[in-house]
């Protein structure tokens, strides 16, 4: 027969959540970089208090689970225009050089790529790589993750997009500078299958342009 204390035990154990990743189960985010630019740092690069100064080292502050893998790599993409320089696939082909032959292109405007996962994980970490052929700050960049292919309902996991210019709401994330070193976001252990990721220029170009996106995360239980 359980004791009075036992039952009681039992019963605020029930009331804690149970997470399926302990602090101990996890490590920094460690990434391969392509190599730098050849190309020199601009003298006009755009200031402010709004802009983060370009990164000097690859190093993260985000934990993931241990066991957390790319699941982007090798999966579907689709984008809002056919882009004129490269095939979108090249987004998650796992080539991330700071080459032409590397880099899709797309017309000027706001536009967006999005990965299928093919199944839903919980996503800890994505990182990016838009052109680090030239250090240049990327505009208007919008992270959202959905089971919806058609993103009806959505979670924004960033945006730094203070004019709304790609029409997803006004962003209070800092802009950043493209560098070898990409960009990491928290994917704060959303469940989501589908990636969808908007862009609308740069302090360099008009155009937009993806080198790779990665997406590290588990399988859902």
């Amino acid at each position: 027969m359980k004791t009075l204390k036992t039952i009681l035990v039992l019963a605020l154990a029930a009331l804690v959540p149970a997470y399926p990743v302990r602090a101990q189960d996890k490590e920094p985010l460690k990434l391969e970089f392509p190599a730098p630019t050849l190309k020199g740092t601009p003298e006009d690069l755009p200031k402010g208090s709004n802009y983060d100064p370009p990164p000097t080292n690859g190093t993260s502050s985000i934990l993931i689970p241990k066991a957390a893998k790319n699941v982007a790599l090798g999966k579907p993409v689709t984008s809002s225009v056919k882009p004129f320089t490269g095939e979108v696939d090249q987004v998650t082909d796992g080539q991330k050089g700071a080459f032409d032959y590397d880099t899709v292109e797309m017309k000027k405007g706001a536009q967006w790529i999005q990965v299928d996962l093919g199944a839903t994980y919980e996503l800890h970490a994505l990182a990016m790589w838009h052109d680090h052929r030239y250090i240049q700050a990327y505009r208007g960049v919008v992270v959202q993750v959905s089971n919806d292919p058609e993103f009806k309902d959505k979670t924004t996991l960033f945006n730094n997009d203070t004019e709304n210019s790609v029409g997803q709401g006004v962003g209070t994330d800092r802009q950043y500078f493209e560098t070898h070193f990409g960009k990491v976001i928290d994917g704060k252990a959303t469940k989501a299958r589908y990636i969808r990721c908007y862009t609308n220029g740069s302090s360099n170009s008009a155009l937009n342009c993806w080198q790779e996106l990665e997406v590290y995360a588990l399988p859902t239980q």
